[in-house]
């Protein structure tokens, strides 16, 4: 028999519906030791609160988030707000003595991330914390992690990492992801944590040295549409001028890394990249072989084996999606049938349900400190953009 967790969430729009439906989906799929139950969600938006509680199954609403620290039936609160919220959001949560599960990146600043990481191991002993780094939970990720952690690629040489979105050209308007006050940086911390901690993730080593970086703000003034303003909307011209307001984030931030293994790395994000909609793709180089991964083609995993003959040596194309080859594919449907975006946040919720039921995850989950590790690479790659040259990473602390 398994037991309640009472889950709260903060946030009604895009991460809240992700975070709702894995909630919502993970108990049929998984069958976890706890099972969650959709008892508060908060948000800022009185007028869709109520249809948004009662369209996704939640039991109880508020336009108080601060309701959830204070209520005593709540076992754990998700974050799924803008960046500049998150400390002050998880730190009462925490010192609720709730389990924290909270959207990447960690904060919108290394001094909010350091502050939540401390807090987090301050209250370590009555809460366990989460950071939703979903693409973690792709079965392809995870069979290359298990590839790499068998020596299969042998020693890693080279990680090349790029993720590219196509909404962010001059027809979007100035939404939060857009100010460096609410989201703390652009593109870069929005995509680049993912392909950090996909490269940390994969690789089992940190980043010790950003090796320089580049940062651009091609569109330096958006329209003004106010907080109506969905991610992805347009601005539509009028006969009327539209009021500007001022991007103070990067639009494109690239930049050059070592791992502690000897590794050397290429990071690349943009959200203006035509023809890429959610292009998060990484590939490894190792002396033995090389893997590589795109999220529009997230079923898929390429090996190359170099070890093969040359006369039959190629890419090999993997369809990861076989139950008892590949990490969560057991759980959804028949071989070769193939899962989405939304089954990463599942199963990551499995995960958490797994930990907090006092089982072992089916791959790492990420925790306040590992997530803080993340932003350091961050904050390292925009101090190198603005000053050039070399930043080690013991000196972002």
């Amino acid at each position: 028999m398994t037991g309640t967790l009472d889950v709260a969430l903060i946030g009604q729009r895009f991460m809240g519906r992700a975070h709702s439906n894995a909630w919502r989906q993970v108990a049929p799929f998984f069958a976890p030791p706890l099972h969650p139950f959709l008892h508060t969600i908060a948000g800022r938006d009185p007028k869709d609160l109520e249809s948004f509680a009662k369209q996704w199954g939640w039991t109880h609403w508020t336009t108080r988030w601060q309701d959830l620290a204070e209520d005593p039936e709540i076992d754990l609160v998700d974050i799924g707000t803008p960046n500049d919220v998150h400390k002050e959001q998880a730190i009462a949560m925490l010192e609720a003595g709730k389990h924290v599960a909270c959207e990447k990146p960690l904060a919108g600043t290394l001094d909010d991330a350091r502050a939540m990481r401390d807090a987090a191991k301050k209250a370590r002993r009555k809460s366990k914390t989460f950071v939703w780094f979903n693409y973690r939970r792709c079965p392809a990720i995870g069979f290359a992690r298990k590839l790499v952690q068998q020596g299969r690629l042998g020693k890693i040489l080279h990680v090349r990492a790029k993720y590219l979105q196509s909404w962010g050209f001059a027809d979007t308007p100035l939404l939060w992801r857009f100010e460096k006050k609410r989201a703390g940086s652009g593109a870069h911390g929005d995509l680049n944590a993912h392909s950090i901690d996909l490269a940390r993730f994969l690789t089992g080593e940190e980043i010790v040295s950003v090796e320089g970086a580049i940062a651009q703000t091609f569109y330096k003034e958006r329209a003004l549409l106010g907080d109506a303003a969905q991610l992805g909307g347009k601005s539509k011209k009028t006969k009327k001028a539209q009021a500007m307001g001022k991007s103070t984030v990067d639009d494109a931030l690239l930049f050059l890394a070592r791992f502690a293994g000897g590794a050397v790395a290429s990071f690349e994000a943009t959200r203006c990249a035509h023809g890429h909609e959610n292009r998060n793709t990484i590939e490894l180089n190792g002396e033995k072989g090389s893997v590589r991964f795109d999220f529009e083609d997230m079923n898929v995993l390429e090996l190359f084996d170099a070890e093969v003959d040359a006369a039959t040596r190629g890419w090999r194309r993997i369809m990861c999606t076989t139950a008892d080859a590949h990490p969560y594919a057991g759980n959804w449907w028949p071989s070769a049938h193939v899962i989405g975006y939304e089954h990463g946040f599942v199963n990551m919720a499995a995960d958490i349900l797994r930990v907090l039921g006092g089982q072992e995850p089916e791959l790492p989950l990420p925790d306040f400190a590992d997530a803080y590790e993340v932003q350091r690479v961050l904050e390292a790659a925009q101090i190198a953009a603005k000053q050039g040259g070399r930043i080690p990473l013991r000196e972002v602390k």
